[in-house]
């Protein structure tokens, strides 16, 4: 009857994760082994420290009923302090765990598997190889696949390719090179570690394959970008028996979302309406992301609408894809509405709605999301610091910026690239140098988007000896290969200081092929210093590259008027509308009382533009009686 009563008991502690009741009681009744093995299993997995160590002391006191030198019930004895151990790793006690393990008399390959295991999850590879070699070196203790599954578990990044390599070895040796979960596994960790033929060569050597097998080999190739491979792949899994799974699709679709393949994505969609997956929380993010990022915003609203219950993950989805496209008021509208209706938000949603703000978005708005953040205590989490150090630096408020950065508990390159990045984009060049330095004395390391600010920043204020000092460190010291956007900050550099030879001789030395960023620096360097022949070669360049650019028409007019070549400005225009490019539409804003207002040429929808251009008119006649001459020269009639 106790038994029964206690398997309950147990059952309910399992799946309400809820432990209180039995934390309050005095345990006094003996348990047997297998349901004290539970218990501390459902310890160590919900990481319960305070009740796994009541249970640790249960077993101390009743040691006569679970001492492993009793040869009887020897099995189920080991599987509790097996379990045990289990508990200890899983709430991060590795210390405890290493004692328990200590004072083992008797051990099997699962007390060995679960301590290699817990040390390698705490990123200790080397030490957990070290007690799979004492292991081995003992000679009574095989191993097993589960003890070569667990080490290969653990190889999941680049510079632990040459361990997953070893581990490989092991697997033939041992004879487990056609074991379905060992297989699958190194595929995994074949793809972490960038070994992506290694990896492919495992799967197509592999006899038997389930479902794990091919969302493994389709997730690999997806996460390293090999969307295009990974989709076909999914055609020959579906020609097979293999039934899919739910981490399947969401692997699938995040690879139409890679490579923007709005049809195969739809088709997707098609299959899990079919399926019944449609209602799945993950399923639903993942669609909302895939359509997000193939410009499908109406599709994203569609599934928004319908959703039963939002959580957190749906929301922030939502509103990055808004923002991804372009649509940032509507990612405003949304995230007030969220907030006004007492939805629950978290850090991700407000770093989400803070990077949809620019320099032509409230600041008052900004302010009240700051309010918000202190009032919700995000103060701490670094990601919400950055947005805000992005926020104010591109609302004009740098100082703002800077009082974020310095009240930060913990700063990672992102804060230090934004706060750079603010300095720089407000002409602060010294300050972006001087903060640089003091990133390095911190030990933090520089990445490619350090140096791009840190060009912008020299770019600012002349420093070119600096800027090509920090173009050869990228590569040099720090083994970062430029991408076009640095060496379009390069070109910018040089054109403002009238190094326009320079820079078209930089160009032509690139290893690589240049792009739209680097023609449209040269020609806007050209029209600032009002060079025609650099800027029409650049010009005919840009032009070649992307015909439907208007900047090449538009600068080439504006330099030909400021070299009162009026002939060449009016080719340059007609050949503009002849081959049918359009200049965008200029825009000019001002926020007043927490109000932004936006303007174009010749704009009367203001409801109060009448008295804006008496204002402006009367501005001209002052301006006029003061001596002012307008100069024609930079004006540009599309």
């Amino acid at each position: 009857m106790k038994s029964r009563w206690l398997s309950s008991l147990i059952s309910s502690f399992a799946t309400t994760n809820s432990y209180a009741r039995l934390e309050r009681r005095n345990i006094s009744l003996v348990l047997n082994h297998v349901e004290i093995s539970v218990m501390l299993s459902n310890c160590g997995r919900e990481r319960n420290f305070y009740l796994g160590t009541s249970l640790h002391a249960v077993l101390l006191k009743q040691y006569e009923h679970f001492s492993l030198q009793n040869p009887e019930n020897l099995r189920n004895i080991l599987a509790v302090w097996n379990s045990l151990l289990y508990m200890y790793l899983g709430c991060g006690e590795l210390s405890s765990a290493a004692n328990v393990f200590d004072h083992m008399p008797v051990k099997d390959t699962i007390s060995w598997n679960s301590m290699i295991s817990g040390i390698i999850k705490t990123r200790s590879i080397s030490l957990g190889i070290c007690f799979y070699k004492q292991m081995r070196n003992l000679g009574i203790y095989p191993a097993d696949q589960a003890t070569l599954t667990t080490m290969v578990s653990a190889c999941d990044r680049q510079e632990l390719a040459y361990i997953c390599k070893m581990i490989h070895g092991l697997v033939f040796l041992n004879g487990y090179e056609q074991e379905l979960t060992v297989g699958n596994s190194l595929i995994t960790a074949y793809y972490r570690c960038g070994c992506f033929d290694f990896g492919r060569r495992v799967f197509d050597e592999m006899l038997e394959k389930n479902v794990i097998t091919w969302t493994a080999i389709i997730s690999g190739l997806a996460q390293n970008q090999f969307y295009e491979d990974s989709l076909k792949l999914f055609v020959r899994m579906r020609s097979g028996s293999v039934s899919l799974n739910v981490l399947t699709y969401l692997t699938l679709l995040s690879a139409c979302a890679g490579q923007q393949a709005i049809r195969e994505g739809r088709q997707i969609h098609g299959l899990v309406w079919k399926l019944g997956f449609q209602s799945d929380f993950c399923i639903e993010s993942a669609l909302m992301d895939m359509y997000s990022k193939c410009d499908c915003m109406d599709d994203v609203v569609k599934i928004l609408e319908s959703a039963e219950v939002l959580d957190e993950v749906s929301l922030t989805v939502v509103l990055a894809g808004f923002a991804q496209n372009g649509l940032e008021e509507e990612a405003i509208q949304i995230f007030v509405k969220i907030v006004k209706r007492g939805i629950e938000i978290d850090p991700n949603m407000v770093s989400s709605i803070l990077g949809v703000f620019s320099v032509n978005t409230s600041l008052s708005l900004g302010e009240q999301i700051h309010s918000l953040i202190i009032k919700q205590s995000f103060t701490s989490n670094p990601f919400v610091n950055n947005g805000l150090i992005n926020m104010y630096s591109k609302c004009g408020e740098v100082n703002e910026s800077v009082k974020v950065f310095n009240r930060m508990p913990q700063k990672n390159s992102v804060s230090w690239n934004s706060m750079i990045a603010a300095f720089a984009r407000h002409g602060n060049g010294y300050k972006a140098l001087q903060l640089y330095e003091e990133m390095k004395k911190e030990g933090m390391e520089p990445t490619d988007i350090t140096f791009l600010s840190l060009l912008h920043a020299c770019s600012h204020v002349g420093l070119i000896d600096e800027g090509i000092k920090f173009i050869e460190s990228m590569v040099k010291v720090y083994g970062i290969n430029p991408r076009p956007e640095h060496y379009a900050c390069i070109i910018d550099m040089l054109g403002r200081k009238g190094f326009l030879k320079e820079a078209r001789s930089f160009i032509e030395r690139l290893s690589v092929k240049p792009d739209i960023l680097i023609w449209q620096a040269l020609i806007g360097a050209c029209s600032i210093r009002g060079d025609s022949e650099t800027g029409k070669y650049a010009a005919d360049q840009l032009i070649s590259t992307a015909p439907e650019n208007p900047t090449p028409y538009v600068l080439m007019a504006n330099i030909y008027s400021s070299e009162g070549k009026w002939k060449e400005r009016a080719k340059t225009i007609k050949r503009m509308k002849e081959v049918g490019v359009t200049k965008g539409t200029g825009i000019s804003w001002i926020e007043i009382e927490k109000r932004v207002h936006s303007f174009v040429v010749e704009d009367r929808m203001h409801p109060q533009a009448e008295i804006i251009y008496g204002v402006l008119r009367e501005l001209f006649w002052q301006m006029r009686d003061e001596g002012y001459v307008p100069d024609r020269r930079f004006f540009f009639i599309g």
